[in-house]
C-alpha cells in the first residue's frame, strides 16, 4: 500500500465521518429534549418571534469556524460522556454489575484496556510491515483506532454484566416476592422475612438481600435499607417492589397482597419480554426455513434429472 492509497483511505474516513455527522444532525434523526417539546406550551409573554431570537446572532461575536465546530465538538462531548461517563454513575454501574470494585481499580483496567489495545495495534502493523512498507498516517491511525477500541471494550463489557445480572435478577425474583408475601402473611415481621429470604437464596438476588439485612443490622431503618437495595440493583421492578413496600409499611397496607401483586407484575413484565423478542426474531427464524425449502427443491430437482 503506497502513501496515495493511505491518503485517500484517510481522506474516505474524513468524507464518511462528515457525512454521518450531517445524517445525525437531520430533524427527523434528532431527538427533541423533554424541555426543547415542552417549551413553546409554556411560554408566557413572549411578544416577538422566536425567529429573531437565533443563536447565529447571540454569537455573532466568534469566529466562523468555532461555529462550524460546534456540533461535532458536541457529539463528541455526548459520545465521551456514554463511553465514559462521571465518577457517580460509574459507581452505580459497577454497583448494578455486583462488582466489588473501586473507581480507581475500573480507570485501572479501562487504561490496560487501551494499552492492550495500542499494543496489539503496533504488532500488526509491525507484522505488517515486515511485509510490505506501510505509511506513517495508516500506521498511526490503525494503532490509535485499536487503543480506543480496547477503552470501549472496557465500557461496553461492563454495561454487559450489568444486563446479565438484571436478567438473572428478574428471572429469581417472582419466587422470592411470593416466598416473602407467605412468610408475611403466616405473622412474620418483614425484617425477618427478608432473614429468610437471605438464608435459603443463593444468587445475585441472595447476595443483595443479605446486603440489606447487614445494613438493618446495623441500625439503618428497614425502609432506607431497601432502598439501598433498589438503587444499587438499578431495576424497574425492583424499584416498583421496594416503593411498594415502603407504601404499605407507612400507611399500614397488608403487605402479603402488595407482595403477590409485585410478583404477577414481574412475571407479565416477563411474559411481554418474550413476546417482544420472538417478534423481533420472526423474520431470522424464516432463514434456515427457506434455506430448508430452497435445500430440498434442489435436490428434488436433482434427482428428477439424475433418473
Amino acid at each position: 500500500m503506497n502513501n496515495y492509497t493511505a491518503w485517500a483511505a484517510l481522506c474516505g474516513l474524513g468524507f464518511g465521518a462528515g457525512l454521518w455527522l450531517m445524517l445525525l444532525r437531520l430533524p427527523a434523526w434528532r431527538p427533541m429534549a423533554f424541555a426543547d417539546r415542552v417549551a413553546p406550551h409554556i411560554r408566557v409573554g413572549v411578544r416577538s418571534s422566536r425567529m429573531l431570537q437565533d443563536s447565529w446572532q447571540q454569537d455573532a461575536a466568534t469566529p466562523a469556524l468555532w461555529q462550524l465546530a460546534r456540533p461535532l465538538l458536541q457529539q463528541a462531548r455526548k459520545l465521551a460522556n456514554v463511553h465514559s461517563p462521571s465518577s457517580a454513575t460509574v459507581r452505580k454501574r459497577l454497583q448494578a454489575a455486583g462488582l466489588r470494585l473501586s473507581l480507581v481499580d475500573y480507570r485501572s483496567q479501562e487504561l490496560l484496556c487501551a494499552l492492550t489495545g495500542l499494543v496489539i495495534g503496533s504488532a500488526l502493523m509491525a507484522l505488517l510491515a515486515f511485509r510490505q512498507p506501510v505509511s506513517l498516517p495508516l500506521a498511526v491511525t490503525v494503532v490509535l483506532g485499536c487503543a480506543v477500541m480496547g477503552y470501549f471494550l472496557r465500557g461496553w463489557w461492563l454495561g454487559e454484566q450489568v444486563k446479565r445480572r438484571a436478567r438473572r435478577i428478574l428471572t429469581q425474583f417472582p419466587t422470592v416476592a411470593e416466598v416473602l408475601a407467605l412468610t408475611v402473611g403466616a405473622g412474620e415481621s418483614t425484617t425477618g422475612a427478608v432473614e429468610r429470604i437471605s438464608r435459603i437464596c443463593h444468587g445475585d438476588i441472595g447476595a443483595e438481600f443479605t446486603h440489606t439485612l447487614n445494613d438493618i443490622h446495623s441500625g439503618t431503618t428497614m425502609v432506607q435499607a431497601m432502598s439501598n437495595m433498589s438503587d444499587r440493583v438499578q431495576i424497574g421492578a425492583m424499584t416498583r417492589f421496594v416503593d411498594a413496600i415502603v407504601v404499605a409499611t407507612e400507611r399500614g397496607t397488608p403487605l402479603g397482597q402488595v407482595l403477590r401483586d409485585q410478583a404477577q407484575d414481574v412475571r407479565d413484565a416477563s411474559k411481554r419480554e418474550l413476546m417482544e423478542i420472538a417478534g423481533k426474531r420472526e423474520i431470522s427464524m424464516l432463514v434456515p426455513v427457506n434455506f430448508q425449502l430452497d435445500y430440498s427443491y434442489a435436490s428434488r430437482n436433482l434427482c428428477a434429472d439424475l433418473t
